[in-house]
């Protein structure tokens, strides 16, 4: 993975939430939700993520976006912005742990 750091911050309504930033301090993924404890969030951002599913999709301006679905059917990770092409998508994905 090229260099990257989780970030760990607690939102407006108290819970924690995480997001990965690149070495320029860019923003390239964030947690899908808020977590009532740090260590909660913690193992949500460092998970095995081989068994989630992830999905592409295109939206409506174009755009290309990412999510991943855990296991449980929960939402628990998503692109922080629409990419211009799906490669560059897929790109930021495999930096937030999709496998190919």
């Amino acid at each position: 993975m090229a260099e990257s750091k989780l970030d760990y911050y607690e939102d407006k309504a108290g819970e924690w939430r995480w997001r990965r930033k690149a070495g320029n301090g860019e923003i390239i993924g964030a947690s899908s939700e808020g977590y009532k404890s740090k260590a909660d969030c913690e193992a949500n951002a460092t998970r095995d993520t081989s068994k989630d599913k992830w999905e592409f999709y295109q939206e409506d301006a174009g755009g290309h976006r990412w999510r991943c679905i855990a296991s449980n059917g929960k939402q628990v990770g998503k692109a922080s912005e629409a990419f211009s092409s799906k490669k560059n998508c897929e790109h930021n994905a495999g930096l937030n742990g999709w496998k190919g």
